[in-house]
């Protein structure tokens, strides 16, 4: 089977705006589906990300560093999950109830490329 990465993009403002009764009915959500996934046994791993922005490393000789990625969306990377599908009808599938969504994040659904071991 193939593997996948979900990535979860989301607006950290929005996050901040809950209360932490909220929060942490939130996190049980994405615990929740994070054990669909080791249940049906095509969970690999996941990681919530630091709430800040990274660095950007760009070029070469020499290597320009800047903080974060400054794009015209106010979502950042916020996490990821890698899950092992079929295909990308499968991948979808598996994805479509992430708990992202309704927290009106943005998901982006990878294949990763199995030509390097």
């Amino acid at each position: 089977m193939a593997q996948y990465l979900l990535l979860l993009y989301n607006d950290p403002r929005e996050w901040a705006k809950m209360s932490p009764e909220e929060m942490q009915k939130a996190v049980e959500k994405f615990v929740a589906w994070r054990k669909k996934l080791q249940n049906t046994g095509v969970y690999v791993g996941s990681n919530k990300l630091a709430d800040e922005p990274g660095k950007v490393l760009r070029g070469h000789k020499p290597v320009r560093i800047t903080d974060g990625p400054y794009s015209e969306t106010k979502e950042v990377l916020g996490g990821y999950f890698l899950f092992e599908a079929a295909n990308y009808q499968e991948a979808v599938r598996l994805s479509q109830d992430c708990p992202s969504l309704e927290f009106k994040g943005t998901m982006e659904l990878r294949q990763v490329d199995a030509m390097i071991p």
